[in-house]
């Protein structure tokens, strides 16, 4: 089990902190169509001081069909420094409701080197309920160099996921629905199956999260022990385009579990081929 205040920040903590040199504030806020809810536009009317927006849509390799594929160093460098961040940065990064995409930009700073990173817990949702101040001026960005140092067994692509899937010495947790697991519920994307990969376990990203945070560690752990995921043996998590798989990621390595890998394209990429094999149902 590991220190909680080494994944996360609260509204107190920030909001004392929020003139510190050495400190960038990431909006990092992305929502499926269903939530109705646009991030931008939401930043745009009024962020957290001295917050950036990061764009889940644009922060991503340009060269990929895929809608959330994790870009390589060299062009997430180029981002961060537009952004103004550092890897050596303390930084703090939120979405709406407190740990839905946060933890994909969370998981993105790590994989790419930073060290410090943290995600609010609430949001800014619940920095706006706890009426602290927002502001729609927009954050003025220093000139800076972004150094990766790129963990590249965080990440699994297609490849890694045919051996595992066929191998199955890793367990794969899935952060989807049910019903998009099961198959009885349509992919919001087109063209995608329904289903799931063989010998996958449905692990769904809400259900490990409470009131914008994390739910306690034994909840966590009787989450994935529940689902058939054992804790002691490597796991890989997916969803429908990496982002809420983060989430699954986030909660591993809160409970001390360090075999962990993102599979990046996720349901996107395995779902919408033709050559890979599905399930539905239950596991």
């Amino acid at each position: 089990m590991t220190d909680k205040n080494a994944f996360f920040v609260t509204t107190d903590w920030l909001a004392e902190h929020l003139n510190e040199p050495g400190l960038s504030i990431v909006d990092a806020s992305w929502y499926l169509p269903a939530q109705g809810r646009d991030a931008r536009a939401e930043y745009d009317a009024g962020h957290i001081p001295r917050a950036v927006f990061f764009d889940h849509d644009l922060v991503v390799d340009p060269d990929s069909d895929l809608p959330h594929a994790l870009p390589s160093p060299r062009t997430f460098a180029t981002f961060a420094a537009s952004m103004g961040i550092s890897a050596t940065d303390t930084i703090v990064v939120y979405d709406g409701p407190g740990l839905f995409s946060s933890a994909r930009a969370w998981w993105m700073f790590r994989v790419m080197g930073a060290k410090t990173v943290r995600i609010l817990e609430g949001g800014i949702d619940r920095w706006k309920a706890e009426d602290r101040f927002v502001t729609a001026k927009p954050t003025k960005v220093a000139s800076c160099l972004f150094e990766t140092d790129f963990d590249e067994n965080r990440v699994a692509a297609l490849d890694d996921m045919r051996r595992i899937v066929a191998g199955g010495t890793t367990q794969v947790a899935d952060a989807r629905s049910p019903g998009r697991f099961a198959g009885s519920e349509p992919e919001p994307r087109k063209g995608m199956r329904s289903g799931h990969m063989p010998g996958a376990r449905n692990v769904p990203a809400a259900s490990l999260v409470q009131d914008g945070a994390l739910l306690p560690p034994a909840a966590l752990a009787q989450a994935f022990e529940k689902a058939g995921i054992d804790l002691s043996r490597p796991v890989v998590t997916s969803c429908g385009s990496g982002v809420t798989a983060a989430v699954l990621a986030l909660a591993l390595e809160s409970l001390g579990h360090t075999d962990t890998r993102l599979y990046d394209g996720s349901w996107t990429e395995w779902g919408g081929r033709d050559d890979t094999p599905v399930e539905t149902g239950a596991p």
